[in-house]
């Protein structure tokens, strides 16, 4: 079961939930993985205090010219939909930024005069908080594309072990029963990539007019993917009820409604676990993972 913990919005609860969840489903006997997809600003690890024992580069692949064999036909750039590659005079030029790594100049070069080379991007971190196992990614300061980040923070569910680890290390890096992956905010190209292939959507959003704009936003976002939506209305006490009448009309279920509690803005401040500081939290977490999994039977 892979869960995708979204929002339209930033500060609406997402890392709290998602955070807190893990937490909830590895105490609860499932086997847990949190992946931190928010690439640009990473903070899960400020709550799960993982230890990691893994690091390794995220490579982004770039197009590399040999003037020597290049005719400077042009048929790169004619063939890049980005821009990332012109072909001026004798020079090729290739900018690092707007390149999507689709391999499509290489195919298109009729000399063989362009190959791929790895440029790192970022970080990634593969460790275990206690009994869940945790991934993150670090997108390095001044890149312009955080999709192949995350990316490269997905498919880390899906590598096959590597020669460098014991087999006893690998089996922690196997597919969980619940994944949990914490989404950046917004509905761009980053999120996109996020809640992709996941089995259930969770908007985290809160009862006030921009919870509820940004709300519509990210659902039009799910449902053009197609993928399965639910919301968690975070600090539901306050604001209003057309949050809940939208989620009505739209037969959006709401399998959750958090409370506005002083005991979890003080654990958030912390860094400690909302769920080991608030019982009635640990409850509701404990609540809606039993109806995650509920759908999911």
């Amino acid at each position: 079961m892979k869960v995708a913990i979204a929002s339209g919005k930033g500060g609406t609860g997402k890392t709290t939930v998602a955070t807190n969840l893990a937490k909830v489903a590895a105490a609860e006997g499932c086997t847990a993985a949190y992946l931190d997809c928010d690439v640009e600003e990473p903070n899960g690890r400020l709550f799960l205090k993982p230890t990691v024992d893994k690091q390794r580069s995220i490579d982004k692949l770039l197009p590399a010219v040999d003037l020597g064999r290049c005719t400077f036909c042009g048929r790169c750039s004619q063939a890049c939909r980005y821009g990332a590659i012109a072909c001026v005079g004798k020079q090729v030029l290739v900018f690092a930024e707007l390149c999507h790594s689709c391999g499509g100049c290489t195919l298109a070069c009729p000399v063989d005069a362009i190959r791929e080379v790895p440029k790192s991007i970022g970080e990634l971190l593969l460790g275990m908080a206690g009994p869940i196992r945790f991934v993150e990614g670090r997108l390095n300061v001044g890149e312009a594309m955080s999709p192949p980040a995350i990316r490269a923070v997905k498919s880390s569910t899906h590598h096959a072990p590597r020669d460098d680890l014991r087999h006893t290390e690998c089996d922690q890096y196997n597919e969980a029963d619940l994944t949990i992956f914490d989404c950046p905010p917004g509905t761009s190209c980053p999120v996109i990539e996020s809640v992709r292939g996941s089995d259930l959507v969770l908007l985290v959003t809160e009862p006030t007019p921009f919870g509820l704009n940004d709300l519509q936003l990210a659902v039009e976002m799910v449902r053009t993917l197609k993928l399965p939506l639910a919301v968690v209305l975070n600090r539901c006490d306050i604001g209003d009820d057309r949050v809940r009448r939208y989620c009505a009309g739209q037969r959006i279920p709401i399998l959750a409604e958090i409370p506005d509690d002083r005991a979890v803005a003080e654990a958030y401040c912390r860094g400690q676990l909302a769920s080991d500081a608030a019982p009635s939290f640990a409850g509701r977490i404990r609540s809606l993972l039993g109806r995650i999994l509920k759908g999911a039977a």
